[in-house]
């Protein structure tokens, strides 16, 4: 019996007939292996790398103590969502060496989990730049670090230059129950714009 929970974990559901993308993006180091292997069913497929001295010229690691190993391809992982529909989780590398590949992530990804850190918001601008290039609806997350400083949030939307409509939460990308509600605000967002373009 218990290989058989496994199998149903493993693979996707013969009932299922549909399937979503969504993007996990961010800056470097701000935690979207983390929020992808949280929110994944199934054991996430991580393309993670440790990092080299030569890596240092290269990747700013301030504000990042401890960090040793960088995604250098893409994060995956999947949430079945219903009998018939299944999520699929892209988490895309946060240096500017990987926008080629970002790009083509992109390909077919209904929207963008934008997660940020209150200690390096303004690495987020580029990554937000490249969504709005591509048309690509997106909510932010802030990822609360411990010990990161807090902001109210008009001052956090003034800081990312948010429309009033771009959703902004915070979560634990540590936490499946924080990442679900940080993904939920994306959904609802995703499904109000198709409404207003529908209207």
């Amino acid at each position: 019996m218990g290989s058989a929970l496994v199998s149903d974990r493993l693979y996707v559901r013969e009932s299922v007939r549909h399937s979503v993308k969504i993007l996990i993006v961010g800056h470097f180091a701000v935690g979207k292996t983390t929020l992808v292997g949280a929110l994944s069913e199934i054991k996430p497929l991580r393309t993670e790398e440790r990092m080299t001295q030569v890596g240092e010229s290269v990747d700013d690691l301030t504000g990042v103590p401890g960090k040793t190993t960088t995604t250098v391809a893409m994060d995956f992982g999947r949430l079945t969502l219903s009998d018939d529909l299944v999520l699929y989780l892209f988490g895309a590398p946060g240096q500017d060496r990987f926008k080629a590949l970002w790009h083509d992530l992109a390909r077919g990804a209904l929207g963008a989990l934008v997660l940020a850190d209150t200690r390096r918001i303004e690495d987020s601008f580029d990554v937000m730049t490249l969504l709005e290039e591509r048309g690509l609806p997106y909510a932010v997350a802030i990822n609360e670090f411990d010990g990161a400083p807090m902001f109210p949030e008009e001052e956090l939307r003034e800081a990312l230059d948010l429309l009033p409509t771009t959703p902004l939460v915070t979560c634990d990308a540590r936490d499946p129950v924080s990442s679900t509600q940080a993904l939920i605000s994306l959904v609802e967002y995703l499904i109000e714009t198709k409404k207003r373009e529908s209207a």
